[in-house]
């Protein structure tokens, strides 16, 4: 008995929320699309919070480890709703990041170069999310609205703290 549970298949999810199979296929796609957004966007910010130095250090360094927890949090967030969908996330990270907008980092910047570098990465998250959550709304997935209106608000208030700080 314990080899047959050892050889468990993924099952297809036949969930009858309200939602058409074909708007929980397209919703979970670029939810994984903004999956692997925010992965490449935690790796880029942890990268930035060991590297940075100069006079920013502390506050860059304490303002980043904070967003990294949220968007590693995030990241189980945004794939478990894609579970919830009926669909399965990306099995790999190369999987995962093969739809990425963004960039991972290449090599070392200055404060200044890094803080411009993530509220780009900011920005286009939150455009990807907000065009998702026009179309998620529309095909009645309010959960998944809502989702995306909570993480706006993270990113949001991530470009202005990131902003602030290389304020003149």
């Amino acid at each position: 008995m314990a080899t047959k549970a050892l050889n468990v298949k993924p099952s297809k999810e036949d969930v009858k929320t309200g939602i058409t199979a074909t708007a929980r296929k397209e919703i979970s796609k670029e939810l994984a699309q903004i999956l692997g957004d925010t992965y490449m966007l935690l790796v880029k910010t942890h990268v930035y919070h060991w590297n940075v130095v100069g006079p920013l250090f502390l506050p860059l360094h304490e303002l980043t480890e904070a967003q990294y927890n949220d968007l590693f949090a995030a990241t189980d967030v945004l794939a478990e709703r894609i579970r919830a969908l009926g669909l399965t996330t990306p099995v790999s990270f190369a999987a995962m990041t093969k739809n990425a907008d963004l960039a991972e980092a290449k090599s070392i910047a200055s404060a200044e170069a890094m803080v411009e570098s993530l509220v780009a990465d900011h920005e286009a998250i939150v455009r990807s999310m907000r065009e998702l959550a026009i179309k998620s709304e529309e095909a009645d997935d309010l959960v998944t609205t809502d989702m995306l209106v909570a993480r706006m608000t993270f990113h949001e208030k991530a470009i202005w703290m990131l902003r602030a700080i290389v304020a003149g």
